[in-house]
């Protein structure tokens, strides 16, 4: 990376590191209990220990990062249990939004969640879980996009962040994304037909289903 784009102080190398670390999180770089040493990150993104020390506190108000006393940092482990919390309050969440794009959503927006829906089916019929989890992703993004409803997105966003390593290890198990599939295909289907009351059920549905699965 350049070094104009790696600022080495202040709030600039702050967010650097903050964006850094994230995505590095969210894309299973950085695995569950690793520990975030502040020298190596530092040297690593080019920027001082405060500025690293600053994204890593930001990163456990996201539930990203835990401070373990006498121990440093490292990267926070979600428990079954905390998923399914987690997940029953995606439910009330990703309902909400589901019912709102049912009727706020344009035309163009529901062609698009149509044809997220015929891709998802092709991967499951290609046996293409990875992707199959990439358009789950997008799929629900665009839900919560069309929706309007930017205060649940925020939310849900940060709710989501803290469940990537579960979600991508039932995308990758077997039958899932089969047995799922029909879940997203429902959500489609009714917020096409702009049904917000079925929209918010298909929604419910299928988080309770994800429930059920990380249980198991």
């Amino acid at each position: 990376m350049p070094n104009q784009a790696r600022p080495g102080t202040g709030e600039q190398a702050r967010q650097h590191a903050l964006e850094q670390l994230r995505q590095a999180i969210l894309r299973g770089d950085m695995s569950p209990a690793q520990r975030l040493v502040e020298n190596e990150l530092a040297e690593q993104f080019g920027v001082t220990r405060a500025s690293v020390r600053a994204a890593l506190i930001e990163l456990e108000s996201e539930g990203l990062v835990e401070r373990i006393r006498n121990r440093g940092s490292r990267v926070r482990v979600v428990t079954v249990e905390e998923a399914v919390a987690i997940t029953e309050c995606r439910m009330v969440l990703e309902g909400l939004c589901a019912a709102k794009a049912a009727v706020a959503a344009t035309d163009d927006q529901l062609a698009e969640l149509t044809g997220l829906g015929e891709a998802m089916t092709k991967a499951v019929a290609d046996g293409e879980p990875v992707t199959y989890s990439e358009l789950n992703h997008e799929l629900h993004a665009r839900i919560r996009q069309f929706s309007g409803q930017q205060t649940a997105v925020e939310l849900l966003e940060k709710l989501n962040a803290q469940l990537v390593r579960h979600r991508f290890q039932l995308a990758l198990r077997p039958g899932r994304p089969q047995k799922s599939l029909g879940e997203h295909l429902a959500m489609v289907e009714t917020i096409t037909a702009r049904d917000p009351q079925a929209a918010e059920a298909a929604a419910r549905a299928h988080l309770t289903s994800v429930i059920a699965a990380l249980r198991e």
